[in-house]
C-alpha cells in the first residue's frame, strides 16, 4: 500500500507523519518516492496508520497499460536527457574550437613564424567538429532507431522467437 496514498487520504502532511512516527521528513520523502523502507520505519508507519507492516509492504498492482505508458514515458525522458547532454557536449566542442584555435594561431606565429603547424591541428579538429555536428543533428543516421529495430528483429528471428 502506498504511504503517500494513506497520508493524503487522511489529509496529513509529511511533517505530521514524521512527527507522529518519529521518522525524519526526509525518510518519509524517500519512502514516498519509491525507496525501500527498513523494517523499523515500516513498524513506525504501520502504527501511525493503524495497519500491519505486511499491508504496507505490498506493492500496488499496476495494470498493463499504466506500466507500458510509464515505461514509454521513462524511455522518452531518458532519450531527451541523453540528447540534451550530447547537445551540450557539441556546444562545448565548438566553443573550445573557437576559443583555443586563435590562441594556438597566435602561439604559432609568435614561436615559429616560419612554420605554420597550426594547420595540422586545425584541419583534423575542424573535420571532427563537422562530424560531431552531423551526428548530433541527425544528418548521418546510419545506426539510428530504424537500424536498431531491424537488427533486433533479425536477432529475434535467428533465435526463433
Amino acid at each position: 500500500m502506498s504511504i503517500q496514498k494513506l497520508r493524503l487520504e487522511r489529509g496529513w502532511t509529511q511533517e505530521q507523519i514524521a512527527e507522529h512516527s518519529g521518522l525524519s521528513v526526509r525518510t518519509i520523502q524517500r519512502i514516498e518516492n519509491g525507496k525501500p523502507a527498513n523494517l523499523e520505519s515500516l513498524k513506525c508507519l504501520a502504527a501511525v496508520f493503524e495497519t500491519s507492516v505486511s499491508s504496507l509492504m505490498q506493492e500496488p498492482k499496476m495494470t498493463k497499460d499504466t506500466t507500458t505508458n510509464h515505461t514509454i514515458a521513462d524511455h522518452q525522458e531518458r532519450e531527451a536527457i541523453e540528447y540534451v547532454q550530447n547537445l551540450k557536449g557539441f556546444h562545448m566542442h565548438w566553443i573550445s574550437f573557437v576559443v583555443i584555435l586563435p590562441c594556438l594561431y597566435i602561439f604559432n606565429i609568435t614561436v615559429t613564424p616560419e612554420e605554420l603547424w597550426i594547420g595540422w591541428v586545425a584541419v583534423p579538429w575542424a573535420f571532427a567538429l563537422a562530424l560531431h555536428a552531423i551526428v548530433i543533428h541527425g544528418m548521418f543516421n546510419v545506426f539510428g532507431a530504424q537500424w536498431e529495430q531491424r537488427e533486433f528483429q533479425k536477432r529475434m528471428n535467428m533465435l526463433g522467437r
